[in-house]
């Protein structure tokens, strides 16, 4: 603590003294003036020191050799398998066991999304995002690309390398994620890659433990992370699809993971179209991330692949309406509404917060998405009655 005003800039020290020196003088001008210094003195400190104990971390050097078999059975064929059939569900027909969550679009992309009813623990969601004039190849090398997501992906703090099996075609990797008001989420995934017919690509992502990614008491370990996806050209068109399975277990409550991605996930599909039209102009890279899947990619046994050139998945016909509200509606019954939904995150997000408040807070989440759900499903009602 003797030395904590070392770490203040100088320029800093020099205003701040000549503030009290003129407050000695009778300004009681500079005594405001440096009260209200003082707060962003502490601001600008406070981030100092986050700087030197994050920023000057030391990075987790990449370890490129043939690992030992433990690595290299992370992830099997039985692993692949499970995500093709996982793939072929039908969301639209299979309405007990999937609910609807979004479908929005635009000239240049579509995205469509289901929750698994089902499913016990943390959410497990199925979408299929189609991106228009686009190839297979590039869609498969802008998901994969490390370095790039790092300049277009701003929940991205860092990515780094761990492990590369290339007998099995396994590579494991550490990766650290910004989460709004909480701390940040740290991943230790394995994933492998493999080519199918028709240029289709699977890749399948799970979670694993690494000698050179000890956990952290500044970050919070991902426990459990099962994701995998199919890469393939949309037959008779210039665009091609991913379907993706994705189920997490972060940390954060249930009800408000499932509204994050509710109210979320169309504005980072967007992005991330963006940053890809911006990736095919400069096609192809040369990064190391790519380098390394090209060298590791391996072909999909053609026995297990199931032919899904002519399965789509079946969706309600349109996009999604969004309801404006009405003109009479007062500003601040949406105000109280928009408080009251952050204060019920902010409060669901903290760990400390008793059991009950945390139930209580979640009831209400549910209420407030119960209702927009429902005002929503009257809207799409009425407009196909229109249509009709």
């Amino acid at each position: 603590m003797e030395k904590l005003h070392l770490l203040i800039p100088r320029w800093h020290r020099e205003v701040a003294r000549e503030f009290w020196r003129a407050s000695s003088y009778g300004g009681g001008w500079a005594t405001a003036a440096a009260l209200l210094f003082l707060p962003l003195l502490h601001f600008l400190l406070r981030r100092r020191l986050r700087r030197s104990t994050v920023v000057g971390a030391p990075a987790v050097k990449a370890a490129d050799h043939t690992s030992t078999s433990s690595v290299a059975n992370i992830i099997t064929e039985d692993d692949l398998r499970e995500l093709i059939s996982s793939l072929q569900v039908h969301p639209a027909k299979e309405r007990e066991d999937w609910e609807y969550v979004i479908s929005k679009g635009n000239d240049n992309i579509s995205y469509e999304a289901w929750r698994d009813k089902k499913a016990v623990g943390p959410p497990r969601y199925l979408s299929v995002t189609t991106f228009e004039r686009c190839s297979p190849e590039i869609l498969r090398d802008f998901y994969m690309d490390s370095e790039f997501r790092k300049e277009w992906d701003n929940t991205l703090f860092s990515q780094d390398q761990l492990e590369v099996d290339v007998g099995s075609g396994t590579e494991v990797g550490r990766t650290i994620k910004k989460f709004p008001f909480l701390t940040p989420r740290e991943y230790v995934l394995a994933w492998r890659v493999w080519e199918g017919h028709d240029n289709n690509f699977y890749c399948y992502i799970k979670e694993c433990e690494h000698t050179l990614a000890p956990h952290q008491k500044k970050y919070v370990r991902v426990s459990h992370f099962r994701s995998g996806w199919c890469i393939r050209k949309v037959p008779g068109t210039d665009a091609c699809e991913i379907r993706l399975v994705h189920e997490e277990a972060n940390g954060m409550n249930v009800e408000m993971a499932k509204l994050a991605f509710a109210k979320g996930i169309w504005s980072y599909v967007c992005k991330m179209d963006r940053a890809l039209r911006r990736y095919s102009s400069f096609y192809p890279r040369n990064s190391c991330s790519i380098l390394t899947m090209h060298r590791l990619i391996k072909k999909a046994p053609p026995s297990m692949e199931i032919d899904t050139r002519d399965k789509h998945l079946e969706t309600s016909n349109g996009i999604a309406v969004i309801t404006q509200p009405k003109r009479g509606e007062k500003a601040s019954k949406l105000i109280a509404k928009g408080i009251l939904l952050v204060g019920t995150i902010v409060c669901l997000s903290q760990a400390g917060s008793s059991v009950g408040a945390q139930v209580a807070m979640a009831c209400i989440l549910k209420k407030l998405t119960n209702n927009n759900n429902s005002k929503n499903n009257n809207n799409v009602r009425s407009s196909k009655g229109k249509n009709n």
